[in-house]
């Protein structure tokens, strides 16, 4: 399907080509998008897969002639073109496809670019730069020597030899920039890299400040505590003719903070100064020649900084394109504002690390680039080794739409250098999930997987988990907040949900089947918060510590393991429901405070009710517990320990039990206290209306206002 939108939008541009073509294959600049369609011969460009020099060199003449000339589409017909290899160790334009500005270039059905094999760890087959901008990129295959390559030497002792430099389409610097209906495949590195240009201007050293500030009209003055800058810094660069902003990096032994001042060519004060910090990308005000600078710093010794112009690409599309069979990335995004990448399919991105669809990644921890503003949309992933997608450093990021099934493999990883990513409406199908912080989960699904989310400032809305292990760790308390959810088990696979570290909150959340991990994995933490959680054919299994409101467990049909309380701390059900054909609560830890009010349980079989082997302290008021299929008329509903733990020192150090209706279907024990241990409290039991049920206390408890009745 892609493969035909990209044809239909390649037909478009040859059908409006074919009314300007001129017998010679020039067109006239008649119409208002000049369209010329390449002859090969004109230029020394062989079509059929030999003389890469040639090729090459002819390419970079007819681009450069047709842009010269006015043209502002170029067309390439079918064939075989290779692209010649560098010179060892020395990647250069002359061993590329280098574009120019204002430029559409098409490849035609049937024409492919193909590297010449080579040994080299770093090329690129086509290359858009700094100030090559409003170019289109659109059709045709882009072809590496990944299956001929040697990777054998390296370009000089001290590269990696990895290899993993071989890249199809690199866009550094470049604005305005479509790719679109290409394939691109077999680099030996990445498919498509679309990233930053950019170069030290200058560096500051100790020498270069004296002690002292300047004042409001940008005058030298005494300033102790403060360094400045001796001479005004030169804003020549050519650079910052087409590009004017910088940055400073690497500070050493000087704040991240400071004072700049920028300068006229006559040495006048433009404007008021600026507070800015290292890093910041600073503008570059009208008429301004130079700037001083002024740290916080008593004297400069050791001091040293450097002056960076950094130009990001911005405004990239890349859309219904295939990315196949790159060693190490379909797509790198390292050093781009407002890009855009939809409706491509990527897959089999294999060979050296990260080995990822899709790695967003400027290395701006590493004095490298910042990535802002990017957009993952309606992308398909599979068969890539270890990664669909990274947001690893930058901010601002929408993942949204996209089928993520490199099944087995992370397909969304958020790392801790992002910040800021909405990930909305993706199919994890069989792909992990892995988020540190500042990340909103907006309807999307995920089956047979699991995750890793860390926090803070995490939201999950929406998401629906099939057969998946939904796992939170979160940072820091309630960094995480979960709302919305759907778990279904339908295999008793090994899925569930688990919280570890520190609580969080959970709000209309339903897991439905049953685990073998249990309902809710919870580690030590404590003080969750829970609302209208319901958990629907559990297999029983332990519950958070924490708050939980107008809650619903109901267990299997079939099931035999309880729900239980098993860990110290604090335990409170509002408003909840316990539904199970056996003990629907259980309480077994002595340092445990359970409190249950306003509640209801139902016991649908031949079992005990709500059970308490240990706890300091158990609270059951305002309940309701009905007895459906009872048959022993031993069993008891409410239970204190049983007989087995009678001549046991007491581990239920306070109870009471109050307000309650406790309903039986035949004749049983209503409340059941008399094997409390050696040594229990006296437990208060009153005000509970018991029908067809009846008391069974120790004599020391606390009761009045009980009643008995028979219904």
């Amino acid at each position: 399907m892609r493969r035909l939108v990209g044809r239909l939008l390649l037909a478009a541009v040859l059908i409006f080509a074919a009314a300007s073509v001129t017998a010679d294959g020039s067109t006239s600049a008649q119409t208002e998008d000049s369209v010329y369609r390449l002859v090969p011969g004109k230029f020394d460009i062989h079509t059929d897969g030999t003389h890469p020099e040639e090729t090459t060199k002819g390419f970079n003449d007819a681009l450069q002639w047709a842009h010269d000339q006015g043209y502002t589409t170029f067309i390439v017909p079918p064939g075989t073109y290779m692209i010649k290899k560098s010179a060892k160790g020395q990647p250069g334009p002359d061993a590329r496809i280098n574009m120019v500005p204002d430029m559409t270039f098409v490849l035609e059905d049937g024409a492919e670019l193909v590297k010449e094999p080579n040994d080299s760890e770093i090329y690129e087959l086509l290359y858009i730069g700094r100030g090559v901008n409003n170019v289109t990129i659109r059709g045709g295959k882009f072809v590496g020597d990944r299956d001929q390559h040697d990777y054998s030497r390296k370009d000089h002792p001290y590269s990696s030899g990895t290899h993993e430099g071989g890249y199809g389409i690199v866009a550094l610097g470049a604005r305005n920039l479509t790719i679109e209906g290409v394939e691109v495949y077999n680099f030996t590195g990445d498919g498509i890299v679309i990233g930053g240009s950019g170069q030290m201007v200058r560096d500051l050293y100790g020498s270069s400040f004296v002690p002292g500030a300047f004042d409001s009209d940008g005058k030298p003055t005494a300033a102790e505590g403060r360094i400045r800058t001796i001479t005004p810094v030169p804003l020549n660069h050519e650079r910052f003719k087409t590009d004017p902003y910088f940055e400073l990096s690497n500070n050493i032994n000087l704040p991240a903070d400071f004072e700049l001042y920028f300068y006229d060519a006559d040495g006048n004060l433009i404007g008021p100064k600026l507070n800015a910090k290292v890093r910041q990308r600073i503008q570059i005000p009208a008429g301004a020649a130079s700037f001083h600078l002024v740290f916080e710093r008593a004297d400069s010794n050791g001091s040293y900084i450097e002056v960076w112009s950094r130009v990001p690409s911005e405004n990239v599309i890349v859309r219904n394109s295939e990315l196949h069979h790159n060693r190490r990335q379909g797509i790198t995004i390292g050093g781009a504002d407002n890009v855009v990448i939809e409706h491509n399919v990527i897959h089999d991105i294999n060979g050296v690390a990260p080995q990822s669809g899709i790695d967003v990644e400027g290395g701006y921890g590493e004095n490298g680039f910042l990535n802002t503003n990017i957009q993952i949309r309606n992308n398909e992933f599979y068969n890539n080794a270890a990664y669909d997608v990274i947001l690893y450093d930058g901010n601002n990021a929408v993942v949204e739409g996209n089928h993520l099934a490199s099944r087995g493999k992370i397909g969304l990883a958020v790392s801790s250098p992002f910040t800021g990513a909405l990930v909305k409406n993706n199919h994890f199908d069989g792909t992990r999930l892995v988020i540190y912080h500042d990340v909103t989960l907006v309807g999307n699904q995920m089956n047979d997987s699991y995750t890793f989310i860390e926090g803070p400032n995490v939201t999950i809305d929406g998401m629906k988990f099939t057969d998946s292990s939904f796992t939170i760790s979160s940072s820091r308390p309630f960094g995480v907040e979960v709302k919305n959810v759907t778990m279904v088990h339908t295999k008793r696979a090994d899925s569930g949900f688990g919280i570890w570290v520190n609580p969080i909150r959970v709000t209309n959340m339903t897991i439905i089947g049953e685990s073998r991990l249990g309902v809710i994995n919870a580690g030590n933490t404590t003080g969750n918060e829970f609302t209208n959680l319901r958990v629907v054919g559990h297999s029983g299994g332990t519950l958070p510590r924490g708050t939980y409101n107008g809650c619903y467990f109901e267990s299997a049909p079939e099931n035999k393991r309880e729900l239980a309380i098993s860990a110290p701390g604090t335990y409170v059900f509002e408003n909840c429901t316990f539904k199970s054909p056996i003990v629907p609560l259980a309480i077994y830890d002595p340092g445990s405070d359970v409190t249950i009010r306003n509640s209801s349980v139902i016991l649908d079989g031949d079992s005990h009710g709500v059970f308490v082997g240990a706890a300091k302290s158990f609270v059951f008021e305002n309940n309701t517990v009905k007895a459906n299929a009872l048959k022993r008329a031993e069993l008891e509903l409410v239970k204190i320990n049983d007989y087995w733990q009678r001549n046991d020192p007491a581990d239920v150090l306070k109870a009471v039990i109050q307000n309650n209706v406790i309903e039986a279907n035949i004749a049983a024990r209503g409340i059941s206290t008399i094997y409390a241990g050696v040594g229990a409290p006296p437990y208060i039991v009153k005000d509970n209306t018991l029908y067809n049920a009846k008391l069974f206390l120790k004599a020391d408890d606390v009761q009045s206002g009980n009643q008995e009745l028979t219904k």
